[in-house]
């Protein structure tokens, strides 16, 4: 699957079911940017398991709120529509693979 981008206002409607890896982001954010091709790699390899999509902070602050997003990169694993996981910063493809497959 490829990574989509959602919006305070599609947010809970991609939430409600299966296992989804949300990636609190924005465009000036160096950490995010070095983030990206590492989910990139994980949606390869993972896309029939995981959905990964992004969301931009600086134009979807309501979301990133609620969730207590004070940092970014920040991604929540969500698990049919709960939060189950949190990770803050740049972290390697391994350490985030092991995460997704303890919730899977």
């Amino acid at each position: 699957m490829a990574i989509s981008h959602v919006t305070d206002q599609t947010f809970s409607t991609e939430m409600k079911e299966g296992l989804v890896l949300v990636d609190f982001w924005a465009p000036w954010c160096g950490p995010c940017k070095m983030i990206a091709p590492v989910l990139e790699e994980i949606d390869g390899e993972m896309g029939d398991k995981v959905r990964i999509i992004k969301l931009n902070v600086d134009e979807n602050a309501g979301t990133a709120g609620k969730f207590g997003v004070m940092s970014i990169p920040t991604l929540i694993l969500f698990k049919d529509g709960v939060a189950v996981d949190k990770v803050i910063g740049f972290n390697p493809k391994e350490a985030l693979t092991e995460i997704i497959s303890k919730h899977m």
